[in-house]
Parts: structure tokens; C-alpha cells; sequence
């Protein structure tokens, strides 16, 4: 069976699919992407159920190789540094990876977490269900644990195509995110309008003390009407909690199952991805909408996985001088006269 070999991979990548879903009153957190919409979009790319296991990449960055076979990938991962076996890709690309070459992954200018798909399904034992990892837990992925240098990932049902690279073209991908839409509540009567609004106008700057587990924003703190302590209940992706400390805290992929602080608001669904690749020390301010507004954008977000992702080809702009110096570039000036 041919794999994807892992050579070296830094903090935060791990294996992730949907999530974990259907366990949170046992305490068991759904962990999944941190950006649900850019893990579907590589899963589509690679022709698998928008919920496949992928390998979610930080911004410490991965490189796979192949072994046994070719393997046939999707990668999207805007804002991030490319390479195949040293030359530049771009950052939305589809190939097949063939035994002996190196695809590098580094973090780049913009972007915070990326995803690469394998054109077929990656061999995983599942854990009640789910393949995704929650490393505080240590379960799903590989042992409950991050992606490791020697790890080798066994690929079933692989499907590789013919070809250059191609890049995958999804400028939607490529999202604002200095600007997050929320849904006010559960517990938005624990502050005054005053504080609401406070909350909504902002700015907030993104903490880089932020994981998988939650995002941290500084900027003004917040003053509670009615305390900072309720009688602990459930909490979904992108509910933004306000401690006592007054600064918000909003929950992400490996958030806890119940929480007792007021929740001001939830970051809506199609913004979780969006919040997500922003990364410590940006500038944000959060949007109130309706939940039917809420409901309209993630018809929209899907709406953008019906079709498949296009590709073209990709146009190298550079070469090795062996290749050049192998050429005739003259254009036929071959008499010394202009």
C-alpha cells in the first residue's frame, strides 16, 4: 500500500477530519479543523467527502514524501511557502507526489493554518468515530498526538493523475478577517448596552498566547452587569466567553465542553475559518447580524463546495542556470550583425 511519509513536521500539525460529534454531554470535545471551510476545500480538491481526514498544517510547517507509489494531493494553504523538492509551488496546488521527491510546507506572509488532502482515503483507526486528534486528550490521529518525523500515513484507495502540478484556483479562500461576524448571546444580558457595544466596536488585537483551544484578544476590558460566573452549560465553536478579567475569550476546534463564564456572543460558522488564520498581534472588531443573516452566509460557504475547484497550469518563472545555459537563447542571431 503506497503512504505519505511524514520527514519532518512542527508543533500543531495534526490529523483532523469533520470532528467528533455526538459526545459532548460525556465531556468529549468534537476537536476538527480550525478552519472547517478550508479543510472541505481540500477534501473537494481531492475528489473525497468534504469531511475525509486531512493533515491540518500550523504555521510550524510540514514535509511529506511519498513511499511505495505515487500519492495524489490537494493542498491549500494561502499565505504559506511552497517547495517541491526545492522549486516554488504555489500555495493552492494539486500533484502527484512521486517516491523520491519532498514537498515542503513553511509558513509564509499571511495565514495560519493549511490543509493537505491525500486523493484517496489515509489508513486511520478511528476513534468513536472520528479519526480527528485532540491532543490534550490523546485521542484520534496518530496515538492522540501531533504529526512526528518518521510517521508514515498508509493511503487506501489512492488516485493520482498524470501531469505538472496545477494550481487550484479559490480566491474565496483568501478572506478578511479583520472583521468577525458574531451572533449576540446566550448570555449578552450579563452586560450593559454600553458594554455590548464596547464589545462590538472594539478593536480587539489577536493574542499570540492563542491554540487550537481558544483565541485571545486584548483591548479594552469589558464590565459585567451581573458578575462573571453562571451556573456552567454547554459551549459550541466560536463562543466568546468574557472572564474576569473583562477580555474575550473565544472558543475554538479543542474548546471544552461546558464552560461558567457569561458568553457575550458566538462567532458565526462561516467566520470560524476566518478568525482562525489571523494570527497574534493582527487588529479585529466583531459585526452583529441575525441569525438569519447567520443562516444565509453558511447556505453561501456551501454553496462554494458544490463545483469542483478549477485548475490551471502552473507558469514557472524560475530555473536552474543548468537548464538555461542547455538552451539557445540567441533567437537566431548568428552573424554578429544587428
Amino acid at each position: 500500500m503506497t503512504a505519505l511519509v511524514i520527514d519532518s513536521a512542527g508543533p500543531g500539525v495534526t490529523l483532523q477530519d469533520g470532528g467528533r460529534h455526538g459526545y459532548l454531554r460525556y465531556g468529549i470535545t468534537a476537536a476538527g479543523p480550525m478552519d472547517p471551510l478550508m479543510h472541505a476545500a481540500a477534501n473537494r480538491a481531492a475528489s473525497n467527502p468534504l469531511d475525509a481526514t486531512a493533515i491540518e498544517i500550523s504555521t510550524g510547517g510540514v514535509t511529506v514524501s511519498a513511499e511505495d507509489g505515487a500519492v495524489g494531493l490537494a493542498l491549500l494553504a494561502p499565505g504559506f511557502r511552497v517547495a517541491l523538492d526545492g522549486l516554488p509551488l504555489p500555495d493552492t496546488v494539486a500533484l502527484a507526489l512521486e517516491p523520491g521527491q519532498t514537498l515542503v510546507v513553511r509558513a509564509g506572509d499571511a495565514g495560519a493554518w493549511g490543509y493537505l488532502a491525500v486523493a484517496g482515503r489515509l489508513d486511520v483507526a478511528p476513534v468513536l468515530g472520528s479519526a480527528a486528534t485532540h491532543t490534550r486528550s490523546g485521542l484520534g490521529g496518530l496515538d492522540g498526538r501531533g504529526l512526528a518525523a518518521g510517521d508514515r500515513l498508509p493511503v487506501a484507495e489512492g488516485r493520482t493523475s498524470d501531469g505538472a502540478p496545477q494550481r487550484l484556483v479559490a480566491p474565496w479562500l483568501e478572506r478578511d478577517g479583520r472583521e468577525i461576524r458574531v451572533v449576540l448571546g446566550p448570555q449578552d444580558d450579563y452586560f450593559a448596552p454600553d458594554q455590548v457595544e464596547a464589545f462590538l466596536a472594539g478593536p480587539w488585537t489577536v493574542s499570540p498566547r492563542g491554540d487550537r483551544m481558544a483565541c485571545f484578544v486584548d483591548g479594552t476590558p469589558l464590565r459585567h452587569a451581573k458578575g462573571h460566573d453562571i451556573v456552567s452549560d454547554g459551549v459550541a465553536m466560536g463562543a466568546i466567553q468574557v472572564p474576569g478579567n473583562g477580555l474575550p475569550i473565544i472558543l475554538m476546534a479543542d474548546r471544552q465542553s461546558t464552560g461558567g463564564y457569561p458568553k457575550i456572543a458566538t462567532v458565526i460558522g462561516p467566520d470560524l475559518g476566518r478568525l482562525a488564520q489571523v494570527r497574534g498581534g493582527a487588529s479585529l472588531s466583531f459585526r452583529r447580524v441575525s441569525v438569519a443573516e447567520a443562516v444565509a452566509a453558511r447556505r453561501a460557504e456551501r454553496d462554494l463546495l458544490r463545483e469542483a475547484i478549477p485548475r490551471e497550469p502552473v507558469i514557472r518563472t524560475d530555473f536552474a542556470s543548468d537548464f538555461l545555459l542547455a538552451l539557445n537563447l540567441v533567437g537566431g542571431v548568428t552573424d554578429g550583425r544587428a
